[in-house]
Formats: C-alpha cells, sequence, structure tokens
C-alpha cells in the first residue's frame, strides 16, 4: 500500500508538472491580453484540481491494468502452445495465417474501445444536433468503430508479416483521396475530424500496449520499427468508413428516389 501510495505521487506531481503549462497559457492570457477577470474562478480552480487529480488515477490505472493487460494478451495468443493446441511442433515455422486469434481479438479490441471511446460520444451528438438528424449518434459510432476495427486488424497483420508500414498508409491515403472527391460535401470534414477522436484515452493505452506486446513476442520482430504504427491504422480507416457510410447513405436515397419515379411513371 506504501508503495503504490509512492508511486501514486510521483504521477500525481508529474501531472501537475505537465498541466501547470496549459494553465498558465490560459491564465496568462485571459488576465495580459484579454485583460477580464475568469467568472466562476472557484469553479474553474476545482474544476483543474479535478483534472489533475484524474489524470494522475487514470496514468497509474494504465500503467498497473491496461498495458501489462494488452501485452500478456499478445503473449499468450502468440503463444505457439496456444495456437497449435496445446502441441508445439519442433522446427515449424509461423505464418501469418496461424496468428488469426490475433487478428480477431485486434478487430474486437478496436471496435468495443471505439464505442466506448467519450471524444466520439461527444463529437456524434454534436454531429446529430447540427444535421438535423441526418447523422445518427449510433450511426456515426458504429461507422467509425469499424473504420478502427479494420485498421487495427490490418496493423496486426502487417506486424506478424513486418511488411513496411508506409506501403499501408500510402495506399489508404490514396483511397481516402478518391473518397473525398465523390463523398457528400457535408460528410467530409466529419469523416476526417472522426479519425482524430478515435485516437483518445481508451482506444490508445490498449492499442499501444497490444503492439507492442505482439512484437514483442513474434520471432523476429523489433518492438521500436514494429511496435508503434497501430495508432495510425486506428485514425486512418474510420475516414475511409464514415465517408463509406455516408456515400452508401447517398446511393440508398438516390435508389429510392428512383424507384418513386419508376412508379410514379408507371
Amino acid at each position: 500500500m506504501i508503495e503504490w501510495l509512492i508511486e501514486f505521487l510521483t504521477v500525481l506531481l508529474q501531472t501537475v508538472r505537465d498541466v501547470i503549462p496549459i494553465a498558465a497559457i490560459i491564465f496568462g492570457f485571459q488576465f495580459l491580453v484579454i485583460r477580464k477577470p475568469i467568472p466562476h474562478m472557484k469553479q474553474v480552480l476545482i474544476g483543474f484540481a479535478y483534472v489533475i487529480v484524474g489524470l494522475a488515477f487514470f496514468l497509474q490505472g494504465l500503467e498497473q491494468a491496461l498495458f501489462p493487460l494488452g501485452k500478456l494478451m499478445a503473449q499468450q495468443l502468440t503463444d505457439p502452445a496456444f495456437i497449435y493446441g496445446g502441441v508445439e511442433e519442433l522446427g515449424r515455422v509461423m505464418h501469418w495465417s496461424d496468428y488469426k486469434w490475433v487478428y480477431l481479438f485486434a478487430a474486437a479490441i478496436g471496435f468495443s474501445t471505439t464505442i466506448a471511446e467519450p471524444s466520439l460520444i461527444a463529437v456524434a451528438i454534436k454531429a446529430q444536433s447540427v444535421s438535423g438528424g441526418a447523422i445518427t449518434v449510433w450511426g456515426l459510432r458504429i461507422a467509425v468503430a469499424i473504420g478502427v476495427a479494420i485498421g487495427i486488424a490490418l496493423g496486426t497483420y502487417r506486424i506478424v508479416t513486418g511488411t513496411p508500414l508506409h506501403y499501408y498508409i500510402i495506399v489508404g491515403y490514396i483511397v481516402v483521396i478518391f473518397q473525398t472527391m465523390r463523398a457528400p460535401k457535408m460528410i467530409i470534414p466529419l469523416a476526417y475530424d472522426s479519425g482524430g477522436v478515435t485516437t483518445s484515452t481508451v482506444t490508445v493505452p490498449l492499442v499501444t500496449a497490444l503492439g507492442l506486446g505482439l512484437a514483442g513476442t513474434v520471432p523476429g520482430r523489433s518492438v521500436l520499427l514494429d511496435g508503434f504504427g497501430l495508432i495510425a491504422f486506428a485514425s486512418l480507416f474510420p475516414i475511409i468508413t464514415v465517408m463509406g457510410y455516408a456515400q452508401l447513405g447517398e446511393w440508398r436515397t438516390k435508389r429510392a428516389h428512383a424507384r418513386k419515379l419508376k412508379e410514379k411513371g408507371e
């Protein structure tokens, strides 16, 4: 208990050190540039205290739970004894298809963490509000979550095979460029923002831990060169799926409209 308390106090002090520059900029501009008092100063200071304590608990939780859990799952799923049902064949070279449970786990983690992402929920609520219901909260959340699931699964495949990261990113952004030229204009800014909100408090720790754990257990992989990069997939593929979601909706609307015109003509 004493050891945990010392660790938490260390994290708390580091968090205070990291938050002070942000507070200095905000208060500095308020008092020196805008030159107006901050309304409800007491509530603002209490809020800053909550932020600091909350961040400290969050960072402590990452180190004690999420990072070790992600690495442990990667190690267990890549264990030859698990892959071959408890019978490891000596001298057998692992094939990318042997890691099917890793891909499935990566997709499930990507989908579930994105659905729970607070920043995505906030963006989805605002999008539904300003679009008059044309974009639904759950429609956007599921579209983004599917993109993250596909991206993380493909990213783990890249780690297993050892193929260069930039090939995937270049091809992905070529698809994004073509979609941008064809997608409804109202969805394009939201799609690009949806790629950014996935890299937040819930998704990043687990995905990073999974990548590092997987690179550390797959033979021939470098933790530094191959362990990172999964977050890039989590940011890229939601852009594709959100624009695809809008394009599919537009196509269905046009098809329904054409059917109605055809029925009237008959």
